[in-house]
């Protein structure tokens, strides 16, 4: 059987590599049917010693621990959604993209946790955003769009690079009826703009995120009410843009003004428009290529941060709809055929 040996720097990054009760370690092998150990190098620094009878997993699995442990060096946390990340990136032949993933701060919520990216993808999200002036963020649900577009502007915001955030999204009905919903407007459309809510809550806390709401700093509001306004010296988030109509993106794009940034995040397999619609977000992303200061960023599945169902509900739905394709393409093809004859 052949091995592998990979020297780490000390027992405390061997032991955040290997997880509570060997978890991290237990889903190495199984992803790759290897055997992992650890044992003392002839150095004196500890080391981890990968077993296989397959010498290219072997190597995979060795790119993998190498990943892992400078993960493990750099931030001293690896997570079983890490440790699935790095492997299936590995095993899909797309190490490369694990080069240059440094998962730097972006910054730290109310309660001292840092927010970091936690993919490549996302890593080249943050960055786009640091380089652009107008971002549209395509991606399925739990690829972190929304909270890595606020982490940004409470940094922006905390360093002083813009004096306010605006946070809006459609108020777009998705299967209920906001006439059901009890009170006035503002009442009605609180449970739409409550993902932005929450992102700040967990960013600023409740309290600093109130103050920021009577000072001004912080706005949350339907997209409807940004119409008419020049938005200067602003970091503006415009969420479910999928739902946007093509003159409501064309509206919130224009209202950019000087020092400002706009990102607008969305998922194009989740539009709540009617029948026949494909909705602003996704006309933008035709137009407005090759724009200097404008970025377009697409994340998929592998992008997904939320609990490892979530990515498979995901693939399994794609793979719904490309069945759902071949078979509506064979059957014009069958009465296309038939009309021949």
């Amino acid at each position: 059987m052949a091995e592998k040996t990979v020297v780490t720097e000390s027992m405390d990054t061997l032991a955040v590599l290997f997880g509570a009760f060997d978890e991290n370690i237990k889903l190495l092998e199984n992803k790759f049917g290897v055997e992992i150990r650890s044992r003392e190098g002839q150095s004196g620094n500890p080391s981890v010693v990968i077993s296989c009878e397959d010498e290219e997993m072997l190597d995979k699995a060795g790119t993998a621990v190498k990943q892992l442990l400078k993960k493990a060096a750099f931030i001293g946390e690896v997570t079983l959604q890490d440790v699935e990340y790095v492997c299936d990136t590995v095993l899909k032949g797309k190490a490369e993209e694990l080069e240059d993933y440094d998962s730097g701060c972006i910054c730290v919520t109310a309660k001292g946790r840092p927010v970091r990216p936690k993919t490549a993808g996302q890593q080249k999200y943050v960055r786009l955003i640091e380089k652009n002036t107008v971002i549209l963020a395509i991606g399925p649900a739990g690829t972190g769009k929304t909270y890595l577009a606020v982490a940004m502007a409470v940094s922006a915001l905390r360093a002083k690079a813009v004096s306010r955030i605006i946070l809006t999204r459609p108020a777009v009905e998705a299967g209920e009826k906001l006439g059901f919903l009890p009170g006035d407007l503002q009442n009605k459309i609180d449970p739409y703009l409550r993902p932005l809510h929450d992102a700040l809550f967990d960013m600023l806390g409740a309290e600093n995120y109130q103050k920021h709401v009577e000072r001004g700093t912080i706005e949350i509001a339907p997209l409807a009410y940004m119409r008419g306004r020049t938005l200067d010296d602003a970091f503006i988030i415009v969420d479910e843009g999928q739902n946007t109509t093509r003159e409501q993106m064309k509206m919130i794009l224009t209202r950019l003004g000087n020092g400002s940034k706009i990102v607008v995040t969305g998922d194009v397999t989740q539009i709540d428009l009617p029948s026949g619609n494909s909705g602003g977000l996704v006309e933008a992303a035709e137009i407005l290529q090759n724009i200097e200061g404008i970025a377009i960023h697409r994340l998929s599945e592998r992008d997904v941060v939320r609990h490892r169902l979530v990515k498979a509900i995901i693939g399994a739905y794609e793979k719904s709809e490309k069945r759902k394709t071949a078979a509506s393409e064979m059957r014009k093809m069958r009465v296309k055929r038939g009309s021949q004859r």
